[in-house]
């Protein structure tokens, strides 16, 4: 018996350690996250994940790794950890609270020390918790659909400099062309000026168009080294990195028709839209929230007491109390009434915010199909007018050649010439970045909204 006694007295000892033992065991605990003392940049793009070394880089792969890589995006889809520790944390319930006093006996005629102890639960944050918990799911599918915008973001920024950056190696061996041919005219001006064998006013024209020249090219090389250090922050790289382009722009074919027929289902397509949309139904749960908040501060609970007992009678001695407890507030000044009107009043802002982004998207659709069929007319014209220059110019060096034709006249015909060919090459430059633009405002060739959870696909599908 006295064993039993002893290992019941041990046990009991060793409750309250094993308890907190317990307890610990379940807290969270701290691990450093160091910051990175140097850039995490690539030092070339084999160094990328899913490259192969010296292979040129067409717009969808160029389109692909900055999706990868990019480190802003990188950034940005860390929101969606924290928006799941959000969605975790308000299906939560809130814990009770638990309270106590031991009040020992420090004079008069009792023999025991006093005590009490209760137990409370919050019941307002109940009747909150299924809109709140509704409202957090809604954000947290909005923080997925803000990612998923963003990702839109850069694939279409990086299929605008890759398109900029291949159209613009194709235009520059016309534009070295021009120079190489002015350069060794003016040359020869040059020396026959020298010798008195030509004259200011015959030199003066070779002379401007080499200048011109001059600025084109060099204006081609300062923008292609700008877009090559943006395309290579676009991809996670130093600025010094070359990036291989293949010599081909491949995007894929729009038809307008298809497109105007498919426009009352943008908003079902667009993420940013879908994210609008998520905020108002995360705002309108607040409402919700906020019109339950207005009831009376309600605290239930039970709680027990006990004197310090009396020996000072027969039948006197400890006594003991016990039952339910409640506190309630009186709303008679706060009845949330400020809360109801902000939550209100945001709830109108979002309402407003998504028709402003509805009709701008809309507008902008619309915008830019017009601005490429007046881009597609612009350029048949200079087309159409492309080999007559061409003609023009080799029959004026025909001429030349032949002593049939001035200084002036030829030098006028030939940089005409140049001037058609850079035309179309800028006319295609503006309708592919018009092409570029559509693509993004539609999300052709880009990640879905059906990637976003399956919760967030529905309520777009239903809407």
């Amino acid at each position: 018996m006295s064993t039993v006694a002893s290992a019941s007295t041990a046990l009991k000892r060793c409750a309250p350690l094993v308890l907190a033992f317990t307890v610990l065991a379940g807290c969270a605990h701290y691990t450093p996250l160091p910051l990175d003392r140097a850039p995490p940049l690539a030092p070339a793009v084999a160094a990328l994940p899913g490259t192969l070394p010296g292979a040129p880089l067409g717009v969808g792969e160029i389109v692909a790794l900055a999706l990868a890589n990019n480190p802003d995006l990188r950034a940005t889809r860390a929101r969606h950890g924290v928006a799941q520790a959000q969605l975790l944390q308000s299906g939560i319930f809130p814990n009770p609270s638990l309270a106590g006093a031991l009040l020992p006996l420090i004079s008069g005629p009792g023999t025991v020390a006093a005590w009490n102890v209760g137990i409370t639960q919050d019941i307002k944050s109940l009747i909150t918790y299924r809109s709140r918990r509704r409202a957090a799911g809604y954000s947290a599918q909005q923080v997925d659909a803000e990612i998923l915008w963003q990702e839109w973001q850069v694939a279409g920024q990086a299929r605008q400099l890759a398109i900029d950056l291949i159209a613009g190696e194709r235009s520059r061996p016309l534009l070295i062309e021009s120079f190489n041919l002015l350069s060794r005219r003016n040359a020869v001006l040059q020396q026959a000026l020298a010798a008195g064998n030509a004259t200011l006013v015959t030199a003066a024209p070779t002379l401007v168009a080499l200048q011109g020249s001059r600025t084109n090219l060099q204006t081609l090389d300062q923008r292609q080294l700008s877009l090559r250090h943006q395309l290579n922050a676009l991809l996670g790289l130093v600025p010094e990195a070359v990036v291989p382009l293949a010599s081909r722009i491949d995007l894929p074919q729009l038809d307008s028709a298809t497109i105007k027929a498919e426009l009352p289902t943008l908003p079902d397509r667009r993420p940013d839209l879908v994210a609008l949309r998520l905020g108002y139904d995360a705002q309108d749960a607040n409402v919700r929230v906020a019109i339950l908040s207005q009831f009376p501060d309600l605290v239930l609970g039970a709680s027990g007491s006990s004197d310090n007992g009396s020996a000072g009678s027969v039948g006197s001695g400890r006594i003991v109390n016990g039952g339910p407890q409640a506190t309630i507030g009186l709303p008679i000044f706060d009845r949330n009434q400020g809360n109801i009107a902000i939550a209100n009043a945001t709830r109108a802002q979002l309402h407003a915010d998504y028709s402003a982004r509805l009709a701008a998207t809309v507008g902008q659709v619309g915008a830019t199909l017009a601005e490429m069929d007046l881009l597609s007319q612009q350029l048949a014209i200079v087309r159409r007018d492309l080999p007559a220059a061409r003609l023009a110019a080799q029959r004026a060096a025909n001429a030349f050649g032949a002593s049939n034709l001035d200084e002036r006249s030829y030098v006028d015909l030939v940089t005409n010439r140049y001037i058609k060919e850079q035309e179309v090459a800028t006319l295609k430059i503006a309708l592919l970045d018009r092409q570029v633009a559509l693509q993004t405002l539609l999300g052709i060739g880009l990640p879905a909204v059906n990637t976003l959870p399956p919760s967030t696909s529905a309520k777009a599908s239903k809407r």
